[in-house]
Order: C-alpha cells, then sequence, then structure tokens
C-alpha cells in the first residue's frame, strides 16, 4: 500500500489552474493512503500485542522475542515516519 508520491509531481498538477480537480484529486489520495496506513499500523500493533500476552501466558520464549521484535521494528518505522 505504500506508495510514492512525488512534491514535483503534486506542484505540477497545482499549477495547472484548469486542471484543480486533479491536484485535488491527488491530494485526497495522498492523505487517504496515509490514513489507511496509519489505521493498518495500528490494528497490526494491536494483535501484536495480543500474541505477545499470549506468548507470556504460555511461556513461549522463541514466540515472545519474535512478536516483541516485529512490534519493536514497526513502532521504530512509525517514529520515522512522523
Amino acid at each position: 500500500m505504500d506508495k510514492y508520491y512525488s512534491y514535483t509531481d503534486f506542484l505540477k498538477a497545482v499549477g495547472q489552474s484548469k486542471k484543480v480537480d486533479e491536484a485535488e484529486k491527488l491530494l485526497n489520495e495522498i492523505y487517504l493512503d496515509l490514513f489507511l496506513n496509519r489505521i493498518q499500523r495500528m490494528h497490526r500493533q494491536e494483535q501484536l500485542m495480543v500474541l505477545i500476552d499470549r506468548a507470556l501466558d504460555e511461556k513461549d520464549e522463541n514466540a515472545f522475542y519474535q512478536y516483541a521484535s516485529e512490534l519493536t521494528s514497526l513502532q521504530q518505522t512509525e517514529d520515522e515516519s512522523y
């Protein structure tokens, strides 16, 4: 779902007065993509917390480290994107 949006492309779309709708559509698409990515990340973080709790309950050390590592990586990625 990660898309690359060029600032130059956006400025080109905005600069064309007859294509204001295209600039608005592009901006809406960018915001929608950011929103969906955020929701997806939050959902995965919640899933990982449940899996970590379950791994602790079951004393499954390997699963705990796997899920904790993924959660840490996900949180670092989120911090870098903001």
